[in-house]
This record gives structure tokens, C-alpha cells and sequence, in this order.
């Protein structure tokens, strides 16, 4: 009987297939790896959301994240790749040379639970847009933050979009702001901490300038700000999420409308939100940040869905006055 020896020799036969085939691949794979690129910005991976409720759903908005200073939430921001998140530039009011007293939090959705796939990372530096003034309402309130290392992307961490040259927002087009800011002006959101959202429509600019003009031909609306949820006041961001992202869908893909900025007290009447436009500055943030994903071609539009309640009273939500610090 010969089978004792054929089997063996069969074995390093097919052995020796396997590894000439693993061998072929393998250049194919490391190619592939080299040429994939980032993951498709302003596309969340978890879509399910609460219509008209209060609490956000766990990855409904990838990009959003917390800074936090001495390990205590901040600000908000918005992740644009895997090293550059953008926020507002009076998050960094007296402090913008020391990035040691910052980090960034990643991927959580309850800031009382992040949970072991968030992460966190360090500021490496803080690039303040070059107009800016440290004063209340001051144009220009951007700022582009380095992190210490790329971070890795999962359907909790996922960039947005900026809006390129074609998209125009409408007066009453509907956006949405989240972040984990006060419930009411001192009232800060209680344990665990979830992130919340609010559905907000753009506000007409020449109305947004009626409503804060000071008189004595100062006007407190600049042409890089946007304005944008209700007149009758009650519904907001407020103290807290300052720096987070005002995001619009277009065409299916979120898009980095503003950053909330500033405005008068909390969801009171007649004193909306006021957000910093990327869109006024898209080409200063293209020239630092590499590989910021733009998206667009609507032309804008009117109400889309149901208003939102969202949070309703209990929910006033805005950045009070340079809001967040």
C-alpha cells in the first residue's frame, strides 16, 4: 500500500498551492489598502432617530464631539477628517496657546457613559481664524483644531461635510443642532448626559439683523452669520453648545451649515441662534485642513417635514452670550 506516502505528498502539493495563491493576493491587498480613503462624509451608519423627541439616538451624528477642558465637557465641535475637528474660537477665550488644557472626545453619545469604543485624543494645536477678536458676537468665531493623532473612524466616528459653492439655505429651510449643552439658561443637562437635538429653521438675514440691531447703524449680524431657529423663543441651543455644528441635509448628506456662535440668553423671544457660516469661510478652512469633503448641487429649499417640536420648552437650548464658556 503507497496511500501512507500520497496523502502527505498530497497535503504539501495543495500547501504549496495555497501559499503561491496567498502570495498573488497579497500585493492586490496591500494596494487596496493603500488607495481606500476616508469613509463618505456627512453619511451616519445608524439612521433610526426619536421624530419630535429629545434625546438624539446613540451614532445618529458621528461628527459631533465634546472638548473637553480639565476633563470637563466645554464645547462642541465638528470632525472634518481624522485630524482636524472645527469648533467656535471663543471656546479657546484665554487660553488659545495651551492646548495641554484641552481634549477631544470622540465617538460618545452619552457623555456619562461614553463607552469603551469612544475615544479620546489630545490637541496638538489651535489655529484661531486670523480676523477673529475675543469680543461678544465678534465675526469670524472659527477656529480649526490639530489633533495630537489621526483617529480611526467607525459608524460612532464619521466626518461631515461642508457645503460647496452651490448649496443656498433658504429662509425656513429646515437644519438640526445637537450637543450636550444647559436645558434651560443655568440649568445644565442632567446624568447620563445624552446628547440632544433640536430641529431649527433658517431665519431670513434681514429679519436676523431687525431682530439684534443696536441702533446708530450698528448692526450685530455680520455677512458670515446665519440665524436660525424660533421667533417665539422656548426652543434653543444654550450654555454648553457652543462651537457644535448647525447641519443641513442636502441631497441625502449632512452638511456643516454653522457653528453655533452666540446670541442673547436662552431660547428667548425674538433672539435666535446665531451661527458662523462655513460657507463664508470654506476656502480658509480648505487651505489648512487636508481632505475636507465638500458636498452640494441643491439649490436650497423651503420647510422640509414637520417643524420639530423636538425639545420643546423643557429643551431651550442656545449659546447664551459667547455661549459656552
Amino acid at each position: 500500500m503507497v496511500v501512507p506516502e500520497t496523502l502527505p505528498a498530497l497535503r504539501r502539493h495543495y500547501l504549496r498551492i495555497v501559499t503561491s495563491l496567498l502570495l498573488l493576493a497579497a500585493p492586490a491587498t496591500l494596494a487596496a489598502a493603500k488607495t481606500a480613503g476616508p469613509p463618505a462624509c456627512g453619511k451616519p451608519q445608524h439612521l433610526n432617530r426619536i421624530v419630535g423627541g429629545e434625546d438624539s439616538t446613540d451614532a445618529e451624528w458621528p461628527w459631533l464631539v465634546s472638548i473637553q477642558k480639565n476633563g470637563t465637557h466645554h464645547c462642541a465641535g465638528s470632525l472634518l477628517t481624522n485630524r482636524w475637528v472645527v469648533t467656535a474660537a471663543h471656546c479657546f477665550k484665554g487660553h488659545p496657546n495651551k492646548p495641554a488644557l484641552f481634549s477631544v472626545l470622540l465617538g460618545a453619545w452619552q457623555l456619562g457613559n461614553p463607552g469603551p469604543r469612544s475615544q479620546e485624543v489630545g490637541i496638538a494645536w489651535v489655529k484661531l481664524h486670523p480676523v477673529y477678536s475675543w469680543k461678544k458676537g465678534a465675526r469670524a468665531d472659527i477656529a480649526l483644531v490639530h489633533l495630537e493623532h489621526a483617529i480611526q473612524f467607525s459608524e460612532r466616528i464619521l466626518p461631515i461635510c461642508l457645503p460647496d459653492s452651490s448649496v443656498h439655505l433658504l429662509p425656513d429651510t429646515n437644519c438640526w443642532v445637537a450637543g450636550w449643552g444647559s436645558i434651560h439658561d443655568g440649568v445644565p443637562l442632567p446624568n447620563p448626559h445624552t446628547l440632544q437635538k433640536l430641529k431649527v429653521p433658517i431665519i431670513d438675514s434681514a429679519v436676523c439683523s431687525r431682530l439684534y440691531w443696536r441702533g446708530a447703524g450698528q448692526g450685530a449680524i455680520t455677512e458670515d452669520m446665519l440665524c436660525a431657529g424660533y421667533l417665539e423663543g422656548k426652543r434653543d441651543a444654550c450654555l454648553g453648545d457652543s462651537g457644535g455644528p448647525l447641519m443641513c441635509q442636502v441631497e441625502r448628506t449632512w452638511l456643516l451649515a454653522g457653528v453655533i456662535s452666540w446670541g442673547e440668553g436662552c431660547a428667548e423671544r425674538n433672539r435666535p441662534g446665531v451661527y458662523i457660516s462655513l460657507a463664508a469661510h470654506r476656502s480658509w478652512v480648505q487651505k489648512i485642513v487636508q481632505g475636507v469633503q465638500l458636498r452640494g448641487h441643491s439649490q436650497g429649499s423651503g420647510p422640509t417635514g414637520r417643524r420639530g417640536r423636538a425639545l420643546g420648552a423643557r429643551r431651550a437650548r442656545r449659546a447664551a452670550r459667547g455661549r459656552g464658556v
